[in-house]
């Protein structure tokens, strides 16, 4: 397996507030990047997409892109993962082509687009809030949970805790799902970290089918960046009623999640939150006051 973190020689520059300095002390050390390789995503022989992430997970991550593309929705219909041959120039094994084995009966897609996504990207050829509709197993909007306003505010410092690739390189991104009981808290099901946002959302959607969870009712998403409106996309695959992120979210994330009865909340930073869509499932906030 390809490894998550890397070691390179960097020159540090420390500068003293002076705009006039023409000398400044230069430390020579190691800083710790976080890997970036290509994935290249087979189904049975022929390639399908190529997709740019952090090494590990690759088997949620595949999975979860299937999901995201709308090929599959439950685990059976995946019959095998496996890397396949890849070698770099001094013959190592590189565990940069995956391969997935569908059902007889799974529709393909058309191979023949090749689809690259790029890791600032996970635009994956649905493009409509319309196409999302009509791929979609899932009915998030059926789901009634609640979520107590303190309770969704708490997760991105859960989410936090469990970065330990960004806690050495701080350059990755995360997506945390939990599941929220029935007396309002919250339990951490999964977490995972990777360069691409919507890869760790892949990883996370991956994990669950994998699982035989789907649809992902009862849980919130919790993302480490913004709300884009491919991320919302892969909410409503997954059936994932409630999408959070300590950024903001898009225009046209809020219309998808309106469209899909999602709940959206953005700059959720601990003490404070925005929520643009589905705001019937925050519970706990007390009447507005005035105009």
């Amino acid at each position: 397996m390809g490894r998550v973190t890397q070691r390179r020689k960097v020159h540090k520059y420390v500068l003293d507030g002076s705009p006039q300095a023409l000398e400044f002390p230069v430390r020579h050390r190691e800083d710790v990047l976080a890997v970036e390789e290509p994935l290249e995503i087979r189904l049975g022989s022929l390639s399908f997409s190529v997709t740019m992430r952090t090494p590990g997970n690759d088997f949620d991550l595949v999975a979860g892109f299937l999901v995201s593309e709308g090929i599959i929705w439950s685990p059976e219909q995946l019959v095998s993962l496996r890397f396949c041959a890849g070698e770099d120039e001094n013959g190592v094994q590189t565990f940069n082509v995956v391969e997935a084995q569908l059902r007889p009966d799974v529709v393909r897609p058309d191979i023949g687009r090749n689809v690259f996504t790029s890791s600032s990207c996970g635009i994956c050829g649905t493009d409509s809030i319309a196409a999302v509709h009509k791929s979609s197993h899932f009915s998030p909007a059926d789901d009634p949970l609640t979520v107590p306003v303190a309770t969704l505010a708490a997760l991105p410092d859960r989410l936090r805790e469990g970065q330990a690739v960004f806690d050495v390189t701080g350059g990755v991104h995360a997506a945390g799902l939990f599941r929220i009981a029935d007396d309002g808290s919250a339990e951490l099901l999964c977490v995972r970290e990777d360069v691409g946002r919507h890869n760790a959302v892949d990883k996370v959607v991956g994990w669950a089918l994998r699982e035989g969870m789907l649809p992902l009712r009862g849980t919130v998403l919790q993302v480490s960046g913004r709300a884009s409106f491919e991320l919302v996309q892969k909410a409503a695959l997954a059936g994932i009623p409630v999408l959070a992120a300590v950024s903001a979210p898009s225009s046209l994330a809020v219309e998808l999640a309106e469209a899909s009865g999602i709940t959206l909340a953005g700059f959720s930073r601990g003490t404070s939150l925005n929520v643009y869509a589905g705001s019937r499932r925050v519970g706990g906030v007390p009447a507005r006051v005035g105009g």
